[in-house]
């Protein structure tokens, strides 16, 4: 994905192509469209989905930040005190 000038066709995606994008089904890209997680807008007289290029991008920058964090937290729940503190502690016996 590019980014695309408003002028550019393709800058707007259907509710398909980002599923295809997100490898989930048309159904999982609708659920997270009506939640709001997933920011897309009504088009056309009957009104059909479309999600901008660059707010896909960002969606999916977001997830991979959101897995970053929850990883660095399940790091830090399994790690017992010493880890945490071990260098610290050290540092205060000594001085």
């Amino acid at each position: 994905m590019t980014d695309s000038s408003p002028l550019e066709p393709g800058r707007f995606l259907t509710l398909t192509d980002v599923a295809e994008v997100l490898a989930l089904s048309a159904a999982e890209v609708v659920a997270l469209v009506r939640s709001g997680e997933l920011p897309a807008i009504r088009l056309g007289s009957i009104g059909q989905w479309r999600v901008e290029q660059s707010v896909l991008s960002s969606f999916i920058a977001d997830k991979y930040e959101e897995a970053r964090r929850a990883a660095l937290w399940h790091e830090v729940q399994n790690a017992d005190v010493a880890e945490l503190f071990g260098e610290r502690r050290g540092r205060l016996r000594r001085g």
